[in-house]
């Protein structure tokens, strides 16, 4: 008798995205919507208590269960806790850098992403190739409604019907990701030095034939 040849099981890949705000959520939220052809599961998460040890737990926690893990940082963020951390204790930077560290140097399906300052100046190299520092996100924001006049940091304007914040930014993608690259990573002893690391979620195997 002839045996049936197995046939191969295609798994989809899963993605799983930790953020610290809405606007991250609702950015990726509008990515799944308008791109149907992605053959991954992109899943965002977000923490209840959003404490950055909260965070680092459940991105360790999850590379357990996904293909990919990514955890998006607005660095603006940790430098405001850090300024209302107790003096000689421990800051918010510093915790972040040895999360950091350590991901590198033990999780290979974890990817760190850090915006400096925040998910907006990502926004803005849509437009520009700038390396301007912005030592808030107001900075980043205000000069990215030059090119976005009517932009709100609302859930009603990330996800208007056909007109959401991916569909206006999906043509200058290109231009956003090879930005970027220009400005390159985060490093740890350059902390005011504005960059996105966005382009490493792009570049994904499972993304980056498509962007």
């Amino acid at each position: 008798m002839r045996q049936k040849r197995a046939t191969a099981v295609k798994v989809r890949k899963t993605f799983a995205v930790v953020v610290d705000g809405d606007t991250e959520v609702w950015y990726l939220q509008m990515l799944k919507r308008n791109e149907r052809s992605i053959n991954v599961n992109i899943e965002p998460k977000i923490p209840q208590k959003k404490r950055l040890s909260e965070q680092f737990e459940m991105v360790v926690n999850l590379s357990g269960d996904y293909t990919e893990v990514f955890w998006i940082i607005d660095f603006d963020t940790l430098v405001s806790e850090a300024k209302d951390a107790k003096k000689g204790a421990k800051n918010s930077i510093q915790a972040f850098l040895a999360y950091r560290k350590e991901i590198k140097s033990k999780y290979r399906n974890i990817t760190v992403i850090v915006n400096n300052p925040c998910l907006e100046f990502w926004l803005l190299l849509h437009f520009e190739r700038t390396s301007k520092y912005f030592s808030s996100c107001e900075g980043a924001e205000k000069q990215l409604k030059k090119h976005l006049k009517d932009y709100e940091k609302t859930q009603k304007y990330y996800t208007k019907q056909n007109n959401d914040i991916y569909l206006q930014l999906k043509s200058r993608l290109a231009t956003a990701i090879n930005n970027a690259k220009q400005l390159g990573c985060f490093n740890s002893d350059s902390t005011n030095k504005a960059m996105s690391e966005m382009q490493l979620f792009f570049e994904a195997d499972e993304l980056g034939q498509l962007f």
